[in-house]
């Protein structure tokens, strides 16, 4: 594609490079124009000689028609398509779902000059409607060669994009604590916790209370956690008036004792970080620390849509929320007086 100044004799059928403007400031004609007859004669009567334009080689692709070739291969699973308009294609999320994006070949789709493609986070929540990712061809035509390339690299495999829509699970809330505590645990841990499955598009189906005492704390613990297994909910929580504070606290040994295995014990993700993951066979039992009971961001919002969806996460999926696992920003307390003496 070469760009340049045309005496307007020249300038039909070419792609207007730069706004044009009246003398009072208003504008005449904006970029991207293809410049008809009529376009020119304005230009005349407006005092233009030259007028800056881009003209398409052989074996260039215009904008639009380049952003719609990528952008139907990206179209996974999920998505639809609005535009192309101006070189830029636009996909939106078709329900409740979390977007899957191929993050290798997403970095080698925006090594090629002239395209670009801004995307949602991998394993973000979004609601019908929401824009997932927007493609924008910089130039007003890039070479074929690239456009073919492009579209090798989002068709490739399962796809550079897709959408997983969030169904409705069945979950089951254990909560535990002494006795005197049943009512103020189980009121702040399940209205919170309804609210974040409800916008996630499931719901708690029980939520049961187990008292605890020195003698029999992970022999009632672990006989619920067998029961609401053998009931075939898709995901457990387990949350109590103390959060697990050791890997081998009494949830975990529960667990255990249920006949399960500790994933993980602690995340890299503040707040969050006495998060408990286990299995029992293939349900997913998610022990919570205490700031499941906040409408803040934590470390429940990051684990409960992948549960939900499905997702078998282990050690590693834990570890790796650690880049971006601080949700909440704490001013630094000042130093004891005694400190600053």
């Amino acid at each position: 594609m070469r760009f340049g100044p045309v005496p307007l004799d020249e300038a039909t059928g070419k792609i207007l490079g730069h706004n044009v403007t009246r003398e009072d400031g208003r504008r005449l004609f904006r970029k991207g124009k293809p410049l008809t007859e009529e376009d020119v004669e304005q230009l005349r009567r407006a005092g233009r000689e030259t007028v800056y334009v881009a003209e398409l080689e052989p074996g260039d692709v215009d904008e639009d028609s380049a952003a719609g070739r990528i952008a139907r291969r990206l179209l996974g699973d999920g998505l639809r398509l609005s535009g192309p308009s101006t070189g830029r294609a636009n996909l939106y999320a078709t329900c409740l779902g979390i977007v899957r994006v191929d993050i290798d070949r997403l970095l080698q789709l925006n090594r090629f000059d002239g395209v670009t493609l801004a995307t949602v986070q991998h394993n973000a929540v979004v609601n019908e409607g929401k824009m997932v990712a927007t493609l924008k061809i910089l130039p007003y035509a890039i070479p074929q060669e690239t456009v073919v390339a492009a579209e090798e690299i989002c068709s490739n495999g399962s796809g550079l994009l897709r959408l997983d829509p969030l169904a409705e699970r069945t979950v089951s809330l254990i909560l535990s604590g002494s006795v005197s505590s049943r009512d103020r645990v189980v009121r702040s841990f399940e209205s919170a916790l309804q609210q974040r499955l409800e916008a996630l598009g499931s719901s708690l189906a029980n939520v049961h209370f187990v008292p605890l005492n020195e003698q029999s704390d992970e022999r009632r613990l672990a006989q619920k956690i067998s029961e609401e297994v053998a009931s075939d909910v898709d995901l457990i929580i387990l949350a109590g008036e103390t959060a697990i504070m050791d890997r081998h606290d009494i949830a975990p040994r529960a667990v255990e004792q249920a006949g399960g295995e500790v994933t993980t014990f602690g995340a890299p993700v503040d707040p969050g970080n006495l998060l408990m993951l286990a299995y029992v066979g293939q349900t997913p039992v998610l022990g919570a620390p205490g700031c499941a009971r906040s409408p803040k961001d934590n470390i429940i919002d990051l684990v409960l849509p992948r549960l939900l969806i499905g997702d078998h996460l282990g050690h590693e999926d834990i570890v790796a929320f650690g880049h971006g696992g601080l949700l909440e920003d704490v001013p630094e307390r000042p130093a004891p007086r005694s400190q600053l003496a």
